[in-house]
């Protein structure tokens, strides 16, 4: 399995960001999908995940009411959608493909088995 990431950039604060993850190889549709970032001088952490289907979705509190993961099964591609980005949200962010279909433990960093390269996201204030 395969993912690339493309769609990161610049904004300023207030501003939106949309995010892609191609995915080639593998079982696309049978697998959860998640979003992770990684900011300077920090720890990698979860932000959005997607289960198989698309019916649940998980996000961290920070994002909540900002970020809106989904996924399009038919193009092999998972989406981010950033609105009302802040400065806090300046990250490398990466795709991730898990082990399962759904269900909490996709907030896990250790339940995902592939990874995309990452794009990198720069909020300005």
């Amino acid at each position: 399995v395969q993912l690339q990431a493309s769609g990161g950039g610049s904004v300023q604060a207030g501003g939106s960001l949309r995010l892609a993850c191609a995915a080639s190889g593998g079982t696309f549709s049978s697998y959860g999908m998640g979003w992770f970032r990684q900011g300077p001088g920090k720890e990698r952490e979860f932000v959005a995940a997607i289960s198989w289907s698309g019916t649940f979705t998980y996000y961290a509190d920070s994002v909540k009411g900002r970020f809106t993961i989904s996924r399009d099964n038919a193009k092999n591609t998972v989406y981010l959608q950033m609105n009302s980005l802040k400065p806090e949200d300046t990250a490398v962010y990466s795709c991730a493909q898990s082990s399962t279909s759904s269900g909490s433990s996709m907030l896990q960093e250790r339940q995902y088995s592939y990874w995309g390269q990452g794009t990198q996201v720069t909020v300005s204030s």
